[in-house]
């Protein structure tokens, strides 16, 4: 096998989008958050510290998993099926936690289950991840 990477290509672009649009989405909830604590003087509910700090941590993970992507880290896969399953996670805990209707429940944690359900398989078995990534 070839010891240089290969070009991120392929499905491997819908990973960079899927990312790209997280992260877009993630920063969009810091300026509200950040909206909302200048227009009602820094008071913020312990829920919405939580979900402040949930969003910060979300941005500061994807943005870490785009470098690490665009460097063809190793451990770029196991990351992103991490971030994956905490997207999950995030939205079961959406489904089970927050005063919201059903349907929003669902619409909320379905786009990361179906990122989960495609991505993973291919991460775990693409040929183009394994020589992009330099996986044993």
């Amino acid at each position: 096998m070839n010891s240089r990477p290969r070009p991120i290509g392929g499905w491997l672009w819908a990973v960079v989008a899927w990312l790209g649009m997280t992260l877009l989405s993630v920063t969009a909830m810091l300026l509200v958050y950040l909206w909302f604590l200048i227009q009602h003087g820094g008071a913020l509910t312990p829920g919405g510290i939580a979900s402040l700090l949930t969003s910060a941590v979300m941005w500061l993970f994807t943005f870490w998993l785009l470098r690490l992507l665009f460097r063809r880290s190793r451990c770029f896969p196991r990351l992103l099926i991490l971030w994956l399953l905490v997207g999950v996670l995030l939205g079961i805990q959406t489904f089970a936690f927050a005063p919201v209707s059903d349907n929003l429940a669902l619409r909320v944690l379905f786009p990361p289950v179906l990122a989960a359900a495609v991505l993973v398989p291919y991460i775990k078995r693409s040929q183009r991840v394994r020589q992009t990534f330099i996986l044993p």
